[in-house]
């Protein structure tokens, strides 16, 4: 598969577009801050195991997210392009940016349990507050993931690949996860784009190559290129 560059384009894109979004799913499931103390310092010194899985598995999910976007910018190739190239980039740029935050978990941890509660806020506040971090690491680029993946799928929704549902559930799940504090019920509307984009992915996995490979532009033939010079 490896050699093969449509069938490694399509598994991969397929598969990731099941695995990202349930491992993130996963992750604030058994993110200890989602059920504890809302002050993470606390909630993570509380349970330092859960707490470290959790950050790997969003770090991985964010990775992975931003690598299955390339397959879903893809099936834009024929319809809805612009829009497309547009919302991937956003994508892409947003989920990088996403992981890149969670090395912050391990230094809340540390400040938890090294300090009291308001002191570890205060040191993590003067920390994340430089300009250099919001500006750099924050605002507005951790909000492209979460914005990007919704009106990307609404491209691959005008393609005719996928029905009006599948946007609708991802941008209910991602974009009214901001509607609700961090906590349980974050839970629901995180969970609920696992089926959309999870469907998307079996669909790819099923379609075959010669369906992926027929969005690829048509090569001229040397003929046809001489000809036209």
């Amino acid at each position: 598969m490896l050699r093969d560059q449509v069938t490694f384009r399509r598994v991969t894109a397929g598969v990731l577009l099941i695995v990202a979004p349930l491992l993130q799913a996963i992750a604030v499931l058994v993110d200890p801050g989602t059920w504890g103390d809302d002050r993470e310092a606390v909630s993570f010194g509380a349970n330092p195991a859960l707490a470290q899985a959790q950050s790997a598995l969003y770090h991985w999910s964010w990775m992975l997210m931003a690598v299955a976007v390339i397959g879903l910018v893809h099936l834009t190739r024929r319809k809805a392009t612009w829009f497309g190239h547009v919302t991937g980039a956003l994508a892409v740029i947003g989920y990088l940016q996403l992981s890149g935050l969670l090395l912050i978990d391990p230094v809340e941890w540390w400040l938890g349990q090294h300090h009291s509660p308001e002191e570890a806020q205060r040191i993590l506040d003067e920390m994340l507050n430089l300009p250099g971090v919001i500006f750099g690491f924050q605002l507005p680029w951790m909000f492209f993931g979460f914005v990007g993946l919704p009106l990307l799928t609404v491209a691959v929704w005008r393609t005719g690949f996928v029905g009006w549902w599948a946007p609708l559930l991802v941008a209910v799940g991602y974009l009214g996860g901001f509607l609700v504090e961090y906590g349980p019920m974050t839970v629901p509307f995180w969970t609920v784009p696992v089926a959309a984009l999870g469907w998307i992915g079996l669909k790819i996995l099923r379609m075959g190559d010669d369906a992926w490979a027929a969005y690829y532009r048509a090569p001229v033939s040397p003929e046809l290129e001489s000809s036209s010079r």
